[in-house]
């Protein structure tokens, strides 16, 4: 039963819900179908989050352990486990959204000094063009603030690089991978 469990969670996984699958599964083992679809989409959330961390053997079986399977039934989920979570990994890496990338950055700095009806004003705005790269074509996207703003937005990106030199986000980013 686990095998085919395991087949329907990885047909899930590569091409989405599949109800008649489930259903021929049911009927094959007398179960009930959403019996058979809980256990096939919590079988492919272990898989994709165990292969989205890239969790070792040990630590696999630790967390499978508290589920309280049989030694038999924990060992066959982890070799489903080890023969499958490069295909997932490749599986999670082609869903996954394709951001803009930075490429180049333009700007220029413009001071009104004077109007016809204020002879003695300063009106500083700092306009940048910021070039992007998202699937191989070249997009741009112009920005124009005061240098208050731009000294606030500078202030925030630099509070949260140092965010990232903490103890808890390296932990984080040290999972991910």
């Amino acid at each position: 039963a686990l095998g085919e469990l395991g087949q329907l969670a990885l047909e899930q996984l590569r091409r989405g819900a599949a109800p008649r699958a489930c259903e021929a599964a049911a009927r094959k083992l007398n179960i009930d179908v959403d019996t058979i679809q809980h256990g096939v989409e919590g079988l492919a959330y272990l898989l994709t989050e165990s292969s989205k961390l890239m969790i070792s053997e040990i630590d696999f079986q630790d967390s499978i352990h508290v589920l309280g399977f049989s030694d038999e039934l924990n060992k066959s989920l982890l070799q489903l486990y080890l023969d499958n979570r490069k295909e997932i990994r490749s599986i999670l890496g082609e869903l996954a959204p394709r951001l803009p990338s930075y490429h180049s950055l333009e700007w220029r700095l413009d001071v009104q000094l004077a109007s016809r009806s204020l002879r003695q004003q300063i009106k500083p705005a700092v306009t940048m063009k910021l070039h992007l790269n998202q699937n191989e074509d070249q997009t741009a996207q112009v920005l124009q603030t005061d240098p208050a703003t731009l000294l606030h937005l500078i202030q925030q990106l630099e509070q949260a690089l140092g965010e990232m030199k903490t103890n808890h986000c390296r932990r984080i980013v040290r999972n991910m991978k």
